[in-house]
C-alpha cells in the first residue's frame, strides 16, 4: 500500500504523456515519443513543485521496479526470425556499428571530455544500442545518478530526432550514393538511437525502408541483453579487491526474462493481437518508469554537468552518420 499513491501518481503522468504523443500536431512536427514526453512532463512537476513524501515510495518503485518489468516484456517486440530477416549484412553492420560506438563514446566522454564512468557508459548504451531503455537499464549497473540518466537521455533525444529528421532528407537528395531502400533500412536501424526514431526515419522514404529499418534496430535491441552482463561481470572485477565471487556479481536477472519473451514471441505461443496489446501495455509501463525518472530528475544538478555530454554526443551522431554510411556500403559489397 506505501507504493498505490506514487504509482497511480507516475501512471497519470503516463497516461498524459501518451496522449500528448498521439496528437496529430505533435506526431507532424516533433514526433516524439511518450517515453521522451513523459520524462519532460516530470521533470517540469520534479523541479517546481514540492511533493508529498506519500508518493516518493511508489515513485521509486516505478523507476526501479516497474522498469525492470518493462524492459522484460520489450522481447515481445521481435523474434529470432527478425534476427534471421535481416540477414548476415545487417547482423554484421548492427554489430560493428553497435561495438564501434559504445568503445568509442566511452573513450572520448572520458579522455576529451572528463565525464565520469557513470555518464560515459550511460550516453555510449544509449547511443549504440536503444536510446532511453537502454539508458535506464544500464544506470543501475553502472550506479548512475537520476540527473546523470536524465542528461543521457537527453543527449540521444537531441540527436535521435535530428537523425529522424536528416536521414531520409539526405537519402531523398541523393548524397547517400550507393543505398537503395533496403540498404538504407539496414544503416537506419543500426546507427539512429531510439525504435521511434527508426520507425519514422525508414518509413518516411518507403514501406520496404520502413520494414527493414526496424528489423535492424529491433536486432540491436536484442544485443543490450548481452552488453548489460558483461557490464555486471566488468565492473564487478574492476571493483574486485580479492578476486570476483560470481555470487558477488550483481547479475541483472531482468535480462534474462527478456530473452526468454524473445523465445516465446518467436513460437508464436500468443496470437498477434494478444502480443500487440502486451506491446502496448509494454510501452505504457516505460513511460511509467520515464515519468518516475523525470520527477527525481534535478535540473540544477544538470546545470552542473554542463554542456561535455552533450559535446560528446554530437562526436558520437556525426560518426554514426558518416561511418555508418560507410560499413553500410563496405559490408554491402562483400555480402550483399
Amino acid at each position: 500500500m506505501q507504493y498505490l499513491a506514487g504509482l497511480i501518481f507516475s501512471s497519470v503522468l503516463a497516461l498524459f504523456a501518451m496522449f500528448i504523443s498521439n496528437l496529430e500536431i505533435v506526431k507532424s512536427t516533433v514526433n516524439f515519443s511518450p517515453l521522451i514526453i513523459a520524462i519532460i512532463i516530470g521533470m517540469v512537476i520534479g523541479n517546481t513543485i514540492k511533493l508529498p513524501e506519500v508518493l516518493k515510495p511508489g515513485i521509486n518503485f516505478s523507476l526501479k521496479k516497474i522498469l525492470r518489468f518493462a524492459i522484460i516484456f520489450l522481447g515481445f517486440r521481435l523474434t529470432f526470425q527478425n534476427i534471421i530477416d535481416v540477414g548476415l549484412e545487417g547482423l554484421v553492420v548492427d554489430a560493428f556499428m553497435l561495438i564501434s560506438t559504445f568503445v568509442l563514446t566511452v573513450f572520448i566522454s572520458q579522455r576529451f571530455f572528463g565525464l565520469d564512468t557513470s555518464m560515459s557508459y550511460m550516453i555510449a548504451s544509449g547511443s549504440s544500442i536503444c536510446g532511453a531503455s537502454a539508458v535506464l537499464a544500464t544506470s543501475p549497473i553502472v550506479k548512475g545518478q537520476m540527473h546523470q540518466a536524465a542528461m543521457a537521455v537527453a543527449t540521444v533525444t537531441i540527436f535521435g530526432t535530428i537523425a529522424m529528421f536528416l536521414y531520409p532528407a539526405v537519402y531523398k537528395s541523393g548524397l547517400l550514393p550507393g543505398l537503395d531502400d533496403s540498404t538504407y533500412g539496414i544503416y537506419t536501424g543500426a546507427t539512429v538511437h531510439e525504435v521511434a526514431q527508426v520507425v519514422a526515419a525508414g518509413f518516411a522514404v518507403s514501406d520496404q525502408a520502413g520494414n527493414t529499418a526496424t528489423i535492424a534496430k529491433l536486432t540491436r535491441v536484442v544485443m543490450l541483453a548481452p552488453l548489460l552482463l558483461f557490464l555486471s561481470f566488468y565492473f564487478a572485477k574492476k571493483h574486485a579487491t580479492h578476486g570476483v565471487n560470481i555470487r558477488e556479481i550483481p547479475i541483472p536477472w531482468f535480462v534474462f526474462g527478456f530473452i526468454a519473451m524473445v523465445g516465446v514471441n518467436s513460437l508464436s505461443v500468443f496470437p498477434k493481437q494478444t502480443v500487440n496489446m502486451i506491446n502496448q501495455a509494454d510501452t505504457f509501463l516505460l513511460t511509467v518508469s520515464m515519468a518516475a525518472l523525470g520527477i527525481e530528475t534535478s535540473l540544477e544538478k544538470m546545470k552542473k554537468a554542463g554542456m561535455k555530454p552533450i559535446y560528446s554526443a554530437l562526436i558520437v551522431f556525426i560518426y554514426l552518420f558518416v561511418v555508418g554510411y560507410i560499413v553500410t556500403l563496405v559490408v554491402h559489397k562483400f555480402l550483399g
